[in-house]
């Protein structure tokens, strides 16, 4: 699948998808959600995929959040139709069965920092921030961070990110265990690759 939202390719037992705002530093939307929705869904069902790569176009974000502006402008139902798609996004990658890799290429906030959170790996480049910010617009994360962060860095380390909103580092999240390799943003996507190919050999 290939649209002007999420980007996908696929070579040797590798899909690759890249969501593709980077005017909007790959801000989530209904039309992204939908479109990864679709991906997984894809994904899970073809064979021919044994490893997938998340990542975002260009070299700001991997996903800056949820879309705000479009947000502000749902009533009640319709914004809690929104978090509910989302959540759904999140579960299918979680539980896709094949392994899923987030390539975080800089900011990866709010629902960026949860979508990578659903994955199974996540690969940083020194540039990076992560962080759950939405205690700033008196939100709480909507799409599983609350329990997801907790697991992976402690229930310490998750309450003091989500309470305070404050953005960690990529090195302060390889610390954390939040990510498990930081490297030269020149250097992310072929390692990244390296790193999809290992896994789609096994």
């Amino acid at each position: 699948m290939t649209n002007n939202t999420v980007l996908s390719r696929h070579a040797n037992g590798v899909t690759t998808l890249t969501i593709n705002r980077p005017e909007k530093l790959n801000a989530l939307n209904a039309q992204v959600i939908d479109a990864l929705s679709s991906a997984f869904a894809e994904a899970a069902e073809d064979s021919q995929t044994r490893v997938v790569v998340l990542t975002g176009a260009g070299e700001k974000a991997f996903v800056a959040g949820a879309d705000i502006a479009e947000l502000s402008d749902l009533d009640v139902q319709q914004a809690q139709t929104f978090v509910e798609r989302g959540h759904a996004l999140m579960q299918s990658i979680e539980r896709l069965g094949k392994p899923v890799i987030a390539a975080i290429n800089g900011f990866a906030l709010g629902g960026g920092s949860e979508l990578a959170l659903a994955c199974t790996m996540r690969i940083a480049s020194d540039n990076a921030m992560l962080g759950l910010p939405e205690v700033k617009l008196g939100l709480i994360p909507g799409y599983g961070g609350t329990q997801r962060l907790g697991r992976i860095v402690g229930r310490g380390r998750a309450l003091h990110m989500m309470l305070t909103g404050d953005p960690i580092s990529a090195d302060a999240a390889l610390a954390a265990g939040l990510v498990s390799d930081v490297v030269a943003a020149q250097d992310l996507e072929a390692t990244v690759d390296k790193l999809a190919a290992r896994l789609a050999a096994g």
